[in-house]
């Protein structure tokens, strides 16, 4: 019962995140959206913010699992951004990054929450890594492009997006294409023969001196 307790606080907490916001967030809104009493949510986890923070890695975790396969069968940029595109959709119909970007909004002002909403990015960002990694190993942009810091741009975007969406659609869309033509590009630059390969090395190095 403590489980199935615990399980139902932790559902009505991503409940009332999606429903009232960050700041509508109270021990009585989860407990409505979970249908317990209340001071279960203390009982339970202490507080609200251990409780959000718990929800937040439990709900990340799960969501990451259910890509994992779909992030290793991509072959190109292009297919991780039609993944991306994928999973922003979906994730968005589910509310999913709406809760991750209250979560957001209110590690600004509530520093408990920063461990458990970093770690949640964290987990999106090394699976977008692996990935970026893997596709560029024997590009010649990899020597410019680092896969780390370009996985946490990625995953940085894709919820500023959601935000985005909501005030200026077009502007949201007109990113997506400019993602693409990226992806594109990187295409291009991957079909270049071994002279203009060497040659474009030889430049990226000259750059980054």
């Amino acid at each position: 019962m403590s489980a199935d307790t615990r399980a139902k606080l932790i559902e009505g907490s991503l409940a009332a995140l999606r429903a009232h916001g960050i700041a509508g967030v109270s021990a009585r809104t989860i407990a409505k959206e979970a249908g317990v009493n209340q001071a279960l949510v203390f009982y339970h986890f202490g507080s609200i913010d251990q409780l959000l923070a718990e929800a937040c890695r439990s709900a990340t975790e799960a969501r990451v699992a259910a890509y994992r396969k779909r992030f290793s069968a991509v072959t190109s940029l292009r297919e991780l951004l039609d993944l991306g595109r994928d999973l922003h959709a979906e994730e968005r119909e589910q509310g999913n990054v709406t809760v991750l970007a209250q979560l957001l909004a209110g590690a600004q002002s509530d520093p408990r929450l920063v461990p458990a909403v970093s770690g949640a990015l964290a987990l999106w960002t090394a699976e977008i890594e692996q990935v970026i990694a893997r596709l560029l190993v024997r590009s010649p942009i990899a020597e410019l492009a680092e896969p780390a810091g370009l996985a946490s741009a990625v995953s940085a975007a894709f919820v500023g997006l959601e935000l985005f969406e909501g005030v200026d659609e077009p502007a949201a869309a007109s990113a997506f294409l400019a993602l693409e033509r990226l992806a594109v590009l990187a295409e291009v630059v991957d079909d270049l023969g071994p002279v203009a390969r060497r040659a474009l090395r030889a430049k990226l190095r000259t750059r980054r001196s």
